[in-house]
């Protein structure tokens, strides 16, 4: 239908650059008013009918762009959400491998003081335990030599007095 008042148009035209000049009025031309006047009510006929159209393919147009609009907008949106949901993951991955990190870094600090202060106990348990060693022993070693002293007067006096001479190992 767009075509039919662009045929229109173009006969008006072509009727009226062929139409014969005025003698003395260059501007001026002789026209079939008739025929001027039915091209002319034909394209006014075709005109509405035509625009009509237009407006209906403008509308359309205008609706998928809009349509269209939306729609990018909904996957920008999407996108969005999804990269700050990626990037919120990173964060508490991040913030979970560094977390990570300080109870290792803890439980190393604490295994070593642990194992230091283990090393500590069980060094002053063996300390104490030598010097009750060593005190015990030369305990005992004064307690045999009073022994042996003892036994060896018992032998000198030459006196059986009913005990028994054990011998001693040195």
């Amino acid at each position: 239908m767009g075509n039919r008042v662009q045929e229109l148009m173009e006969m008006l035209y072509n009727m009226i650059n062929e139409a014969w000049g005025i003698p003395l009025g260059a501007e001026k031309c002789v026209i079939e008013r008739d025929k001027a006047l039915d091209l002319i009510d034909e394209i006014k006929t075709n005109f509405p009918i035509e625009l009509s159209e237009a407006r209906r393919l403008v509308d359309a147009r205008a609706e998928f762009i809009g349509a269209a609009k939306r729609e990018a907008e909904q996957i920008r949106k999407t996108a969005e959400d999804r990269a700050r949901k990626l990037v919120e993951e990173q964060e508490i991955i991040r913030m979970a491998k560094m977390r990570s990190s300080e109870i290792i870094a803890q439980a190393e600090a604490s295994a070593a003081e642990l194992r230091r202060a283990a090393s500590d106990y069980v060094d002053e348990s063996m300390r104490r335990s030598e010097e009750a060693l060593s005190t015990a022993l030369e305990e005992l070693r004064k307690t045999r030599a009073r022994f042996r002293s003892a036994s060896a007067a018992t032998r000198t006096r030459g006196g059986d007095t009913g005990s028994f001479d054990v011998p001693m190992d040195d």
